[in-house]
């Protein structure tokens, strides 16, 4: 593993002993969110550093198996594994923001459209949960709403791991789709739209303050598969805080505490994007608001006829393979855009 950049681990470590000499102040919750901010900082180079010292160990190791055996198949694949790891380590750096490490929630919604734009839904559902599996997440499913014949109405997805947050944040917008219609008897090319939005899953160390009288709390039936205890019992809930009139719903625990505490956890991560999303554009520096789910104001466009063509509005970036970016093969998408920030 090369040495220097934000390969030094000497240089992580520097900062991270100079932000342990700050914690130590005696004065340091003197002023809480200077506090905070100083904290989550080093809980963010504490991790980095421990990636990229795994990273370095791996390495090593690896090397004294290549030399041992080069052309053994288990020892390529891991180095191959390596390779892929170390390519993403290197821009862990572009990571800026205390939730970029934290996990994610990821929300789709099917435009205007009924089956063809469920279907397109259902497609994309899968892609995240593809790329997902690419970067070893973690992935649940929080809330699903079938379409009336094909496909999805809407899907929440929790997806944990390092830096899952960072890695998405950007694909909050409409997603277009152009292909052939597999439910259209004279094979007409049809243009479909689904919405994206992401929010970060806080922890602790993000502090969201949330008064019980500010919220509505609502019990309903869970709909969808789940058998006889999903059928039989008011588990579902629906929580709206007033203020900002944010909602959000669990349906998929086991009961109705199990689904309140995980809508509580989604409610302070998406309080926490709202809070973000203000001091943004306050900086002038607001992420671009998404628009409406139709033509024009989408951010991808995932083209399947007459030609093959995945490109990104944002930056440019295109890619001819479609099948491998509907397999989940997002990272070059994802870096052009973390690299324009």
């Amino acid at each position: 593993m090369p040495s220097g950049g934000i390969f030094d681990p000497e240089k992580l470590s520097a900062e991270i002993e100079e932000l342990n000499k700050k914690t130590s102040d005696p004065d340091l919750w003197s002023d809480p969110e200077k506090a905070r901010t100083i904290l989550q900082k080093k809980s963010v180079l504490e991790k980095s550093l421990s990636e990229l010292q795994s990273l370095e160990s791996e390495y090593s190791s690896l090397a004294d198996l290549y030399q041992i055996a080069p052309d053994d198949p288990d020892v390529v694949a891991a180095i191959t594994k390596l390779a892929d790891d170390a390519h993403r380590a290197k821009f862990i750096t572009l990571f800026r923001d205390p939730a970029d490490n934290n996990g994610a929630f990821l929300f789709i919604q099917a435009g205007a459209g009924g089956t063809e734009a469920q279907d397109w839904a259902q497609m994309l559902s899968r892609m995240y949960a593809r790329w997902a599996e690419r970067h070893n997440f973690a992935i649940e499913v929080i809330e699903e709403h079938e379409g009336d014949t094909a496909g999805i109405k809407n899907i929440t997805y929790r997806i944990s791991g390092l830096r899952a947050y960072g890695w998405l944040k950007n694909e909050i917008g409409v997603h277009r789709l152009v292909r052939i219609s597999p439910f259209n008897a004279n094979g007409k090319r049809q243009t479909s739209f689904a919405s994206v939005d992401v929010w970060p899953d806080v922890d602790d160390t993000i502090q969201i303050e949330i008064n019980d009288k500010d919220l509505r709390i609502d019990t309903y039936r869970s709909s969808g598969a789940g058998g006889q205890h999903v059928n039989k019992t008011d588990s579902a809930v629906r929580i709206t805080h007033l203020p900002t009139n944010t909602v959000v719903t669990c349906q998929n625990e086991r009961s109705q505490i199990q689904n309140k505490e995980m809508a509580m956890k989604m409610l302070r991560s998406k309080l926490y994007e709202l809070e973000m999303q203000k001091r943004a554009e306050e900086e002038n520096a607001a992420k671009a608001a998404q628009k409406k789910i139709e033509w024009g104001s989408q951010i991808r466009n995932y083209v399947l006829y007459p030609y093959q063509l995945v490109k990104d509005v944002r930056t440019g970036v295109e890619k001819t393979d479609s099948d491998a970016v509907l397999d989940g093969d997002l990272d070059d998408f994802m870096l052009a855009l973390l690299q324009r920030d």
